[in-house]
């Protein structure tokens, strides 16, 4: 069993820029896409290495997206402040729906990993990648529910990368996770406010 001192400086670095990502995102640079660039090319590789491919495939998602935000956050003109984007919630029915979509498709792909590749984890796997994608749409939507996803899908995560032996990767998603906590009770405030 890997010990914290074991830790490959692959994940320490992929980690630390996972940070870096943050502080500069919250402080809305556009430097913040860089650094999750490269984070998460690197956790492409450790993942798929750790036969979590979900994750890997979840993270090359994210790769896509961090390219997507440079060129958005770059050449998006933010001067018409007319359109801008406020916070919004989904119906009881609609989370309902889609939440009960989410768990169809991930057991479905769920059981194509588990049978048909040597994915560990495959159905938790599986469920996280596909409530993430989902999740981030709904942030990029501004919609509040993405934090309560985000909520549950970190604390999962943490399970799996302590049991494949990531670490400071779950030490990672145990910010994430408070931070998710901290985001939705702000962005609730900014909603009813605006009510």
């Amino acid at each position: 069993m890997k010990t914290l001192l074991e830790t490959s400086i692959y994940e320490i670095f992929a980690m630390l820029l996972s940070i870096l990502y943050l502080i500069l995102a919250i402080k809305q640079s556009l430097w913040c896409w860089p650094a999750a660039f490269i984070s998460t090319s690197i956790y492409i590789i450790l993942f798929f290495d750790a036969d979590l491919l979900m994750d890997s495939f979840l993270n090359f998602y994210y790769l896509i997206m961090a390219i997507y935000g440079w060129y958005s956050w770059k050449f998006t003109n933010n001067i018409n402040k007319k359109n801008e984007l406020k916070v919004s919630s989904l119906s009881i029915t609609k989370n309902t729906k889609d939440t009960f979509t989410l768990i169809i498709i991930s057991l479905i792909l769920g059981f194509f990993m588990k049978n048909y590749t040597t994915a560990d984890y495959a159905y938790i796997d599986t469920f996280t990648t596909v409530f993430a994608i989902y999740s981030t749409y709904l942030l990029a939507k501004k919609v509040i529910e993405n934090w309560i996803y985000w909520i549950i899908i970190d604390c999962i995560s943490i399970y799996i990368y302590i049991n494949k032996q990531f670490y400071l990767t779950a030490i990672l998603f145990l910010i994430y996770t408070i931070l998710a906590f901290i985001a939705y009770v702000q962005w609730k405030k900014e909603y009813i406010y605006a009510r």
